[in-house]
């Protein structure tokens, strides 16, 4: 297993404020620079980066500059994440748009992995049918990625209509993506990731990792937190995952490339033999 970081904890998470208006422009953005995270990251001593399709789309518009950035860092482009409601059909083609010219710039330089989060929880709570239709878009993305030689994998999430295990599940039924487990999104949803890595053994095709603190709720960095990342690793090795673990560290009161140093320390001691 290889560990790489992903860019978002330089600047935090934002949004296109276009994506208001236009689906097709709603982008994830981490809010600093691309440029200082990736440098740092190398420093931290990781072999790969996960972006935002936001960020990468910025950094294609100029892809000689982009390319000599992975080169002098010697960083892997490893995986790109992205996001959408997916449940409501009249704006589904332009989310598909948007992530259709994602995994062509991801492809271009070099990933791995095409990462979606998302399914809209409605003001009036998700009909049943509204899982089909989740399932039926990302069985959608799939093809996507699977022609641009990515794989993709979805990422239980909070807010989404995919938290808890239950929820999970009716996904897993219903579509052919991957699986990206996310530690804390997984605990916070009230599930064990350990044991949901084992109860899809052949689907985990991608991992983030992060730590949870529940009260008073914190993203933390590995190690600092409650979750049983022993755990977790052994029911990797059991499943023969042998891919990318990707540091995702949402926000940090404090210097991002020293929370990488953080986890990246931690998780050096975890895999160690």
């Amino acid at each position: 297993m290889r560990s790489g970081c992903h860019s978002i904890t330089w600047g935090g998470v934002v949004a296109d404020a276009t994506g208001v208006t236009s689906v097709k422009n709603l982008h994830y953005r981490a809010a600093g620079s691309m440029h200082q995270a990736l440098r740092d990251i190398a420093a931290a001593g990781y072999a790969g980066v996960e972006m935002f399709d936001g960020n990468l789309a910025d950094l294609a518009d100029d892809p000689a500059a982009f390319r000599a950035l992975l080169a002098e860092t010697g960083l892997r482009l490893v995986s790109v994440y992205a996001g959408g409601n997916f449940v409501y059909r009249d704006a589904l083609p332009d989310e598909l748009h948007r992530i259709s010219v994602t995994a062509e710039l991801g492809a271009a330089f070099g990933a791995e992995h095409l990462v979606v989060g998302g399914g809209a929880r409605r003001s009036s709570g998700n009909p049943a049918e509204d899982y089909d239709r989740l399932a039926e878009a990302l069985d959608a993305v799939t093809d996507i990625a699977t022609g641009h030689g990515l794989q993709a994998c979805y990422h239980p999430h909070l807010t989404t209509m995919v938290e808890s295990p239950d929820e999970l599940d009716m996904v897993m039924k219903r579509s052919r993506i991957g699986f990206c487990p996310d530690t804390a999104h997984l605990v916070a949803g009230g599930g064990d990731p350990a044991a949901l890595i084992r109860r899809y053994p052949d689907r985990v095709r991608h991992v983030h990792l992060k730590d949870l603190r529940p009260d008073p709720f914190a993203f933390l960095p590995l190690g600092q937190g409650e979750i049983d990342f022993a755990d977790v690793v052994a029911a990797l090795r059991e499943v023969r995952y042998d891919g990318w673990l990707i540091v995702e560290l949402d926000s940090y009161d404090g210097d991002p490339q020293r929370a990488a140093e953080i986890s990246k320390a931690y998780l050096d001691q975890l895999l160690a033999p």
